[in-house]
């Protein structure tokens, strides 16, 4: 199983001129070896860019991708992650979502796909991403 970030989906589905190719090339690449996932947090950001929940679930179809549900011991784990990014001097208070996907992949030892490596790097350092810099 490997999750797929919210960022990486963005980028196939609005054809961004930089990270689409990328982001393609790593969906298929990864589909060879993992099962493709996303959890509920990811498809809500999803949403944002869907009208309706039929739309986006048959994209999420489309793109071969399974839903899984978060464990309660990740929710957990996000909760204590943010709180240290808050203790550590971060500012934003709209990143949680991040915080729900490190966590999932780290409680379930799940890979990453993604292009957003510092917060996940710093606050879940067990977790494989699959980034940029770093794809296989």
């Amino acid at each position: 199983m490997l999750l797929v970030d919210t960022n990486v989906l963005v980028d196939i589905l609005e054809n961004d001129p930089e990270w689409a190719d990328w982001s393609i090339a790593q969906l298929r690449a990864q589909s060879k070896v993992h099962r493709l996932a996303i959890n509920p947090v990811i498809y809500a950001e999803l949403s944002l860019t869907f009208s309706t929940v039929e739309a986006l679930d048959e994209t999420i179809k489309d793109l071969g991708l399974s839903m899984i549900e978060l464990p309660r011991p990740a929710l957990f784990l996000a909760g204590k992650a943010f709180v240290r990014y808050r203790r550590q001097g971060g500012s934003k208070s709209n990143v949680l979502a991040d915080f729900f996907i490190g966590a999932h992949a780290a409680v379930s030892r799940y890979p990453l796909l993604t292009r957003d490596t510092r917060r996940y790097s710093s606050y879940f350092s067990e977790v494989k991403l699959i980034t940029p810099s770093i794809a296989t």
